[in-house]
């Protein structure tokens, strides 16, 4: 498997590089295909990183997750390069068309440049500029076949086999591989059957005789017909809901409400979590003392322990001392089998347990947050208070551009109708995306906005216009699909959490949603500007894309059926969405879901108290840091207080001393006889001695000079160390 996974970033790189080389020696215009490329690398890098767990997923996991993103990321940014180069091809075209006439202006013909192309027929002119980001000959189709192949090898093989040996409890590489086989034989076997059972209907079948390019469409076409099938519900939602929750982010007072509901909700799952942690942590604690350090299966219960949170392992200790042969008594012991499920529960409720710890920690921020804006909406002094300091230290960007000041005008005024603008900004897109879907078929008159919008641009022949026009309406479409998979939640086995806190299968997961909607995705995109000729039924040039997908004539009743009648399906899911009919119909099942009416009163009366509760209980804990920190720093400038004496007093005393010495020293010199050897013998050594230090513990520094259990001579009792460090620490 890593073999294949491998090959296929092997193979989509040479291509690339080959891409790259063959644009350097043909046009310099091929660096927009280049950039392009390094910037979606990035901005899937960047996804994951923010969605997944670097240092704790596995890299098989997190490497098959990001190439699925980035090809369909570069799908989406490369197609509007696409477009413009099949315009210009087109104006050729147009332009030999014309050329093949008697008539032609030899003085427009002796002002063309390499970059033009001019042809007049009586009285028209004809000029094709080459766009910018033209894009060679033999280039795309070669770049669309890898990436798009590469992309369903992902999403029906390799992925589906990820997601099982990510999410098995096997110990080992063979027995995770020998599980995922497992799981996904129905999988496999499905897939054969039909691809069989094809296989023989046409080869029976006496007026059948496809080709092998066609038996390719209609795979194809089957992949894009369920992906369709699958994009028009999540676009449906998406084009609602997306300017819906910018409009209501909006309104302050609504978004709090709609806060104190989330809080309820996610304090019931966190119980929950904790709970079932402490049910799998019973189970694990059971087999840890039951199989003992001798045990075969000893092994697998050290990596169970191991994927356990710290204070748990602390608890469970693994008892070495208890020697106990097994052999000798009949208990009864877990099988490898029963080993293998509670590794798999344990990776479970561990993670499901870490992630609803993050979320609660956020949850609480945004809502302190909220409450904050709340407050200081009625502040006179336009400047921003914040309930609790930051946890992290005042960067130059808080410091120096958004001071509290700017903060408040954003928080308070600005950020209400910035959301509001967007918001009517995105309906306005939504409804033109709506109006589209149900007309693109329509080419005479062309009722398509899209399409109308791109055929004035190509009069003038604006490429730019073309590829920001193409880019805007993908990329709108891809983030109402794209945030819908983000945002959907089947119970806790698929759902993607921000902040690291999302598990292999869900990662998995939608890379493999990706994979199968991003084509669908972009042929729809390119039928609501016309340029799919399957469904326009013009007679065009054709993008590089479609001739990868195939002509749709193969199976008519689809091209003319499903994929023209099938987006009107979209008008009802709007309709659906806009008065939230899933969301009632979720809350009349059990589900808790956020109404706004007296339905989700008690949840966000709940919220409202845990919120005030978990207020309280870190004031209490900022209260405890500040009073801890004036104590160290009032004891602290004590003790430097009485260092400060300490020594001053000690200085002193032995300058006393010293002029002490002094004093005796001359007045003995004074009143001695001169001719008096001992005399002389008394002053030598006055002059010679040495200040006494009477804070020593001894006159000497050799410790064997002095007896135990005596005071050392030269030393006052009141400045013995026994008495002086009593009160040392006051």
């Amino acid at each position: 498997m890593w073999f294949l996974t491998v090959s296929c970033w092997m193979s989509f790189g040479l291509c690339l590089s080959m891409f790259a080389v063959r644009s350097a020696v043909c046009t310099m215009s091929g660096a927009a295909l280049g950039i392009e490329i390094v910037v979606v690398f990035f901005l899937a890098l960047f996804l994951l990183h923010r969605y997944g767990d670097f240092k704790k997923q596995q890299r098989m996991v997190l490497f098959g997750t990001l190439l699925a993103w980035y090809l369909c990321f570069l799908i989406v940014f490369i197609l509007p390069l696409d477009v413009s180069t099949t315009i210009y091809k087109q104006c050729l075209i147009d332009h030999e068309a014309h050329a093949q006439t008697p008539s032609v202006s030899p003085v427009l013909s002796n002002q063309t440049t390499p970059n033009t192309s001019i042809s007049a027929s009586k009285n028209t002119q004809h000029v094709c500029y080459k766009p910018w980001s033209y894009i060679p000959d033999g280039i795309m189709p070669v770049f669309w076949r890898v990436v798009y192949w590469t992309s369903q090898c992902l999403t029906w093989l390799l992925l589906p086999f990820m997601q099982s040996y990510a999410r098995s409890g096997g110990f080992s590489i063979t027995g995770k591989i020998k599980t995922a086989l497992i799981e996904n034989a129905i999988y496999y076997g499905t897939y054969l059957f039909i691809f069989g059972s094809l296989l023989i209907y046409v080869a029976v079948h006496p007026q059948w005789r496809l080709s092998w390019y066609e038996l390719q469409t209609i795979g194809i076409t089957a992949a894009n017909t369920w992906g369709l099938f699958l994009l028009v519900l999540l676009l449906g939602y998406g084009l609602v809901e997306i300017p819906r929750s910018y409009w209501e982010a909006s309104r302050q007072g609504h978004l709090l409400i709609k806060t104190y509901f989330k809080v309820a909700k996610l304090m019931t799952e966190k119980a929950d979590s904790e709970e079932n942690l402490e049910d799998v942590m019973e189970e694990v604690r059971k087999i840890n003392e039951s199989i003992k350090y001798n045990h075969p299966l000893r092994k697998n219960v050290d990596t169970i322990l191991r994927k356990c949170p710290v204070e748990y392992q602390e608890k469970m200790g693994r008892n070495m001392d208890d020697y106990e042969d097994f052999d000798d008594k009949h208990n009864t012991y877990p099988t490898e089998r029963s080993l293998s499920k509670l590794h798999k529960q344990v990776i479970y409720a561990v993670q499901r347990h870490n992630r609803t710890r993050v979320q609660w920690q956020i949850l609480l921020e945004q809502a302190f947050h909220l409450e904050d804006v709340a407050k200081n909406e009625t502040s006179t002094s336009r400047q921003f208070i914040h309930s609790f300091a930051p946890p992290e230290p005042v960067g130059w960007f808080r410091r120096y551009i958004y001071t509290p000041t700017v903060e408040w005008y954003w928080e308070c005024l600005l950020k209400q109708w910035f959301y509001r603008i967007l918001s009517v900004v995105l309906a306005l897109f939504s409804v033109a995306v709506v109006w589209s879907e149900c007309t693109f078929f329509s080419t005479r008159p062309v009722l398509s906005l899209f399409a109308v919008f791109i055929q004035l641009a190509e009069r003038d022949y604006n490429y730019l216009y073309i590829e920001m026009a193409c880019f805007i309406t993908i990329f709108f479409l891809c983030t109402c699909v794209y945030s819908t998979v983000f945002r959907i939640r089947v119970f806790n086995y698929y759902y993607l959490a921000s902040h690291h806190q999302t598990d292999a299968y869900s990662l998995q997961f939608s890379g493999m949603l990706f994979c199968r909607l991003t084509p669908p995705l972009c042929l729809n995109f390119l039928g609501l500007i016309h340029m799919d000729s399957a469904i326009s039924h013009q007679e065009k040039e054709q993008t590089a894309y479609t001739s990868i997908m195939g002509s749709m004539r193969v199976l008519s009743f689809i091209a003319n059926g499903f994929y023209i009648y099938y987006p009107m399906l979209i008008v009802i899911l709007c309709i659906a969405t806009y008065f939230s009919l899933g969301t009632r119909c979720l809350n009349l099942l059990g589900f808790q879901q956020f109404m706004g009416d007296e339905m989700t009163s008690d949840l966000i009366d709940e919220g409202r108290e845990l919120l005030r509760r978990e207020r309280r209980k870190r004031q209490r804990i900022e209260d405890g840091e500040s009073r801890r920190r004036e104590w160290r720093e009032r004891y602290a400038q004590r003790d430097e207080i009485a260092a400060r004496n300490r020594t001053s007093m000690s200085e002193m005393k032995e300058t006393n001393y010293g002029e002490t010495l002094n004093s005796n020293t001359n007045r003995q010199a004074k009143y001695t006889r001169g001719s008096s050897q001992t005399g002389r013998d008394s002053i030598e050594l006055l002059q010679d001695a040495e200040t006494l230090d009477f804070n020593a513990k001894t006159l000497t520094d050799d410790p064997l000079q002095s007896e135990p259990g005596r005071h050392a001579g030269g030393r006052y009792l009141s400045m013995s160390s026994s008495r002086s460090r009593i009160f040392d620490d006051v």
